[in-house]
């Protein structure tokens, strides 16, 4: 669970502050903080197969990032976490780019979720409460996206999710899955056509191939998840062979053609082409029969043979799913009702410290080894000393204020097949003699203090303990190293955690720059890399080649592997739009260090970027013992511009439009969905860097401000001509 350390660091002090009473420059600050851990969650969960939280507390995070958005739209940029799925895909292999992006969905939790989400859509639409409206409900099947191209009825391509843009292609590997046809005999199967769906396990299938691991004495499988998806990206097809892997088909992406006008109409077709679709979708009418085809699904879950973790709705007109278009990373027309978290009783048996690259303890529960759910767990997050010790975010008792201590025996919850949360304690059984924990004052890596600072706003401490040793702490020095290496980062092949504590307990790498010395110091040194127990001669020659291959770098990559606080992918990535180059960036950085400049004001003034993550980039670029890093690092790695693609090409595709006054023709919610489809940013307020307003009857303040900066104005029978629809 080492990779829980930096969670909940960036914006500690507000994590636990309701949204409705941040102001918008805390709300910034939390915002970066959060888009940095999802994106790392999302790397773990979709890059490696390897999730390290529950469903239920990742989902938690994304609700509080998309509120955040809700009450706040200007940190709704076009980098937004919400317009993102999944991760980038693994260099491991080659990389196929989506036609159409595959999306991940929106969550339900509650029956109230459903409903809303219900009359969403028909706010959308302007339909009546009375009026039809068919939704088909099926089963969500816990396994790995994958689209398959078929052309003139014969399988070309497969691929993954990835980060929903780019996937990686595992066609080899998808051709000796028995359960994927390879060619399609059919008169009505279009030229073109894009299966969706997902590769899976059974659990009788799941049980088989872990007793051959361990007749094997070879590492388990953790849940039929992780060895589907492991299987499937087998660098050797024959492994693939090997595994029993099932698939069901329930969507397409790039086609030439549809065979039906409805969800359910499509799906049939890709039966009778011969792909297995799931026997449990069904089409509902109402709230009533959505929620009773949920519990029908839940009660006979046990009984499928394969895991699911809840029930997909999705508008069954395919007319009406182009009315809805998407929102941010989702389509509008679909949800995902997640089942409730999965839960068990076991021992305490301690409480590990864990220290992030920012600092922070994090305290990690061991656990007697229990299974929940037919997965074995022995770690668990405590999320931090005041959660030990039964307060709340909101300084408030939980759990009746029960302390949690080694020793006792604990309620844990997990959803999702990850490391669950500790819930509760059984007093029942708490030993005799048992005596609070004590939360370390100290570091366990460096002995320096470690603080709990006060938040102005609250007058409360800040939830996370953070050690003040800095640079000095090695723990700190050593993740931040693992960090500059990681997936969405420089991402190296083959140099790991377990790697780079290697290296820098050895003294071999002590900063960043090191790295691309590797080998030059190594073919120097009477004691070879190759030699050391774990390497061998071909494993250090393909690392040297991996780190080699990583001398040039995409500048957003780039920003963000320098593990700048507050910094994460989604803010990397704005930064290496507006300034283009490192060095434009870097001069711009050290020009705002003086806040009356032009500088600290365009800082301020990009979209996502508020007043908290620029005081981070200026304070960072202000360290001399970073930019004597950064210097000698400049010498080894040249940062690359990043490509600028845009979803679709149209006149507005990639300008930034903004909607005003009353619109006849569609609602503003419908508005903004179109624009997007063509592949324009749409605002909320008119600047200098607004390239369009759509002004309709009544508009004020925001025609005003367009004419004052001489941005183009148009009507809204003018948007229909200008993007041709």
């Amino acid at each position: 669970m080492s990779e829980r350390s930096s969670s909940s660091t960036a914006g500690a002090s507000l994590r636990d502050v309701a949204v409705e009473v941040l102001t918008p420059r805390e709300a910034k600050r939390e915002h970066a903080a959060l888009a940095a851990e999802i994106a790392e969650h999302d790397r773990r969960y979709f890059g490696e197969d390897a999730p390290t939280i529950s469903d239920a507390d990742y989902d938690a995070l994304r609700r509080r990032y998309e509120a955040l958005e809700a009450r706040f739209p200007d940190l709704a940029t076009d980098e937004s976490l919400t317009k993102k799925v999944g991760t980038r895909p693994s260099e491991k292999f080659a990389k196929v780019r989506h036609r159409v992006p595959m999306l991940s969905l929106s969550n339900a939790f509650a029956d109230e979720d459903v409903a809303e989400f219900v009359v969403r859509i028909r706010r959308f639409l302007g339909l009546a409460p009375d009026a039809p409206l068919v939704i088909t409900a099926e089963p969500k099947i816990d396994g790995l996206s994958i689209s398959l191209r078929y052309e003139k009825g014969r399988l070309v391509t497969a691929a993954t999710r990835g980060d929903g843009e780019e996937g990686e292609d595992v066609t080899a590997n998808a051709r000796v899955v028995d359960a994927i046809p390879k060619e399609i005999d059919a008169a009505d199967m279009p030229e073109v056509f894009e299966v969706r769906g997902e590769v899976y396990m059974r659990h009788a299938d799941f049980a088989a191939i872990n007793q051959r691991q361990a007749e094997a004495g070879k590492p388990l499988f953790a849940n039929p998840r992780n060895a589907a998806a492991g299987s499937l990206r087998q660098l050797d097809p024959a492994v693939t062979a090997r595994r029993p892997l099932a698939f069901f088909a329930y969507a397409w992406g790039d086609v030439s053609a549809l065979p039906a006008d409805t969800q359910m109409g499509v799906v049939e077709a890709l039966g009778r082409w011969g792909f297995p679709i799931n026997p449990l979708m069904k089409r509902c009418h109402s709230v009533e029969d959505l929620l009773a085809r949920y519990h029908a699904i839940e009660a006979d879950r046990a009984n499928l043979g394969y895991d699911i973790d809840g029930v997909v709705y999705k508008v069954d007109s395919l007319a009406l799913q182009e009315r809805l278009g998407f929102v941010s990373r989702s389509p509008r027309w679909a949800i995902a009702h997640k089942f409730p978290a999965e839960r068990a009783m076991t021992e305490l048996l301690d409480i590990e410290i864990q220290v992030g690259r920012t600092g922070a303890l994090t305290p990690v529960a061991k656990l007697k080894p229990v299974t929940v759910g037919g997965v074995v767990v022995a770690n668990a997050t405590l999320h931090n000393e005041d959660y030990i010790r039964g307060i709340g975010g909101d300084g408030q008792p939980i759990r009746g204020g029960i302390d949690i201590r080694i020793g006792d025996t604990v309620e844990i919850q997990r959803a999702g097949d990850v490391i669950p949360q500790v819930l509760g304690v059984v007093m029942d059984k708490r030993p005799a003699g048992s005596e609070p924990y004590r939360f370390p004052a100290t570091c366990p890596a460096c002995g320096s203090h470690a603080v709990r600072e006060i938040n102005p706003r609250t007058g409360r401490e800040d939830a996370v303990r953070r050690c003040t040793g800095g640079l000095t702490c090695p723990a700190q020095a050593m993740e931040r190293l693992k960090h500059f290496v990681s997936r969405n980062a420089l991402d190296i092949d083959g140099l790991g955690d377990k790697q780079i504590e290697l290296f820098f307990r050895e003294g071999l790498v002590h900063g960043p720059q090191d790295i691309f010395t590797l080998a030059e110091r190594d073919a120097a040194s009477l004691k070879k890399l190759k030699d050391r127990e774990g390497f061998g001669e071909t494993s250090v020659r393909n690392l040297f080649a991996a780190i080699e291959a990583r001398r040039r770098v995409p500048l957003n990559r780039f920003i963000f592997a320098l593990g700048i606080r507050h910094v994460g992918e989604t803010t990397a990535k704005l930064l290496a739009r507006h300034y283009g180059t490192f060095e434009a960036l870097r001069a711009a950085l050290i020009a705002a260090r003086d806040r009356a400049s032009e500088a600290w004001a365009e800082l301020n003034a990009i979209d996502g970027i508020g007043e908290v993550v620029a005081e981070a980039l200026v304070q960072f670029f202000a360290e001399p013992h970073n930019e004597t890093t950064l210097d000698a690092l400049l010498t080894q790695v040249t940062p690359q511009e990043m490509e600028r693609t845009v979803t679709i090409e149209s006149p507005v595709a990639g300008k930034t439009v903004v909607f005003t006054g009353t619109l006849v023709r569609m609602s503003r919610d419908e508005a903004k969905a179109m624009a997007e489809r063509y592949g324009a940013k749409v605002a909320g307020s008119v600047s200098k860097k607004t390239d369009l307003v759509v002004a309709g009857p009544g508009a004020g303040s925001k025609l005003a401000k367009a004419q004052e900066l001489g941005v183009e104005v148009i009507d809204e029978d003018g948007w229909f001509t200008l993007v041709g629809a």
